[in-house]
């Protein structure tokens, strides 16, 4: 009698819900992450379904609500209605909610869960978070977590503060300048470019009051939380600075410069963008797409009137994307500079990968190939299942899948021309693009193997 007792309390133990998610939070705390974003996804398409939601009063499509909730909670910022006129109040409330959600992240969001549901992380997740979160003492991860939480805020806080006044000079009621100042600071600094006018920026073209804090909001949330934890400690000692946070700025600077460059070479004389406007007006112009070519989103000119060289050089910087652990998506600028630096060690003939004094480990190598050859096949895939349901032409697809895969926002206008079947394409593709794709490798893996044994080397030949 006792033992069947027994029993029947540990089936229900088993079964019970709490201990299945205890059990997955603790033992996959990446799978959690995916799964949170998934599921709050769907909270978010729910929400935007509602006739409330919409300015009409009618309910939304389910393709464009999905759509559109995909693209907030990923901070893409690509859309397929107007979000100023189709949305209203409530539901343009609903999508800076979602933009907040994404924005604090995936890796906050998942440990989030695992402590309120585990009472601790675990060393799983712990360990999650140290190579996702930076860093490198595993008691510090509560800490770390309410770190993030107030870096983010306070970043925002201080974007909404420079944007608020300005915006209460021109809107014709003070509680709408309060209502665009809030939503743009988040949306900037959230990488999100999700705009409240119709005509979005472009109205604002020449007001520095309102692009340059945007700007700003875009390149600091390009840079990530490690970065941001590495100067919080040693502020401006550079001798502190880890190789991550050093590569990260190196690289992003290098990015903004290049790009501007291009950007301002390609469409100085195109008459659809720049070729009117003034020396000073042009270079400004060419920085502000730079700073949103990687994954701000924003835009002051007509991106689909852009030159075929413009559009390709946005294609290059927006796979490429923002800093690791960011609001930026892409395959993150440490990734590019891995590789570049890989292809340096292999031509000098060296054995080991040497910057900054430090060797990056062999491993490291083999995830930016992964993380670069993962995240171009996802754009591969993508393209040819849009090409099956649009006649458009292969450059204007390319760009609005690799803008979906980054996470980045800009739009040749193709979003919204697509039928269901691409959106929903596309809005899988923001999700996979959003949690990366390691972190989808990693979700999805069943185990990790443990090889115990080594085989004889051959070398097999390449190039």
């Amino acid at each position: 009698m006792a033992s069947s007792t027994r029993t029947r309390s540990r089936l229900l133990h088993e079964v019970r819900p709490g201990f299945r998610l205890n059990d997955f939070a603790r033992t996959s705390p990446s799978r959690a992450a995916a799964l949170i974003f998934i599921l709050a996804g769907l909270v978010f398409t729910v929400l935007l379904c509602l006739p409330i939601a919409a300015a009409d009063g009618k309910a939304t499509p389910f393709a464009d609500a999905l759509f559109t909730a995909a693209s907030a909670v990923t901070v893409t910022g690509l859309t397929t209605v107007n979000t100023a006129t189709h949305w209203s109040g409530f539901g343009q409330v609903v999508i800076l909610v979602a933009i907040q959600v994404g924005g604090l992240g995936i890796v906050t969001l998942a440990l989030l869960l695992a402590r309120a549901v585990t009472r601790s992380l675990g060393l799983s997740g712990k360990l999650f978070a140290q190579q996702s979160i930076g860093t490198s003492k595993l008691g510090e991860v509560g800490t770390l977590l309410r770190t993030v939480l107030l870096t983010t805020l306070t970043i925002e806080a201080v974007l909404v503060a420079m944007l608020i006044p300005r915006f209460m000079m021109i809107e014709e009621h003070w509680l709408d300048g309060i209502w665009h100042g809030v939503f743009y600071g988040i949306s900037a600094f959230n990488n999100a470019g999700f705009v409240t006018h119709p005509e979005g920026l472009a109205q604002f073209e020449g007001d520095l009051w309102i692009l340059v804090p945007i700007m700003l909001g875009v390149f600091v949330g390009s840079f990530g939380f490690p970065v941001y934890l590495t100067l919080i400690t040693a502020r401006w000692r550079r001798r502190q600075w880890t190789l991550h946070t050093k590569l990260t700025l190196v690289m992003s600077v290098g990015l903004l410069v290049a790009g501007a460059l291009a950007w301002a070479v390609a469409e100085w004389g195109n008459e659809r963008t720049i070729a009117d406007k003034s020396v000073p007006d042009k270079l400004f112009h060419a920085l502000f797409a730079s700073t949103m070519m990687r994954s701000g989103g924003f835009e002051i000119t007509n991106t689909a009137a852009s030159t075929d060289v413009t559009l390709l050089a946005t294609d290059a910087l927006m796979f490429v994307g923002g800093g690791s652990v960011s609001t930026a998506g892409g395959i993150k600028v440490v990734t590019l500079a891995v590789l570049f630096l890989g292809i340096v060690a292999e031509a000098r003939g060296d054995k080991s990968v040497l910057v900054g004094g430090r060797t990056i480990p062999n491993g490291t190598l083999r995830l930016a190939i992964s993380v670069t050859f993962l995240g171009a096949t996802l754009v591969l895939a993508a393209v040819a299942l849009v090409m099956t349901v649009t006649d458009a032409p292969l450059d204007r697809i390319l760009f609005e899948v690799i803008s979906a895969f980054a996470t980045c926002g800009l739009s040749v206008g193709l979003s919204a021309e697509l039928p269901d079947f691409g959106k929903y394409v596309l809005s899988v593709l923001m999700l996979a693009g959003r949690i990366g794709p390691i972190g989808l490798a990693a979700a999805l893996a069943v185990r990790h193997r443990n090889v115990l044994y080594t085989l004889p080397e051959e070398r097999p030949i390449v190039g």
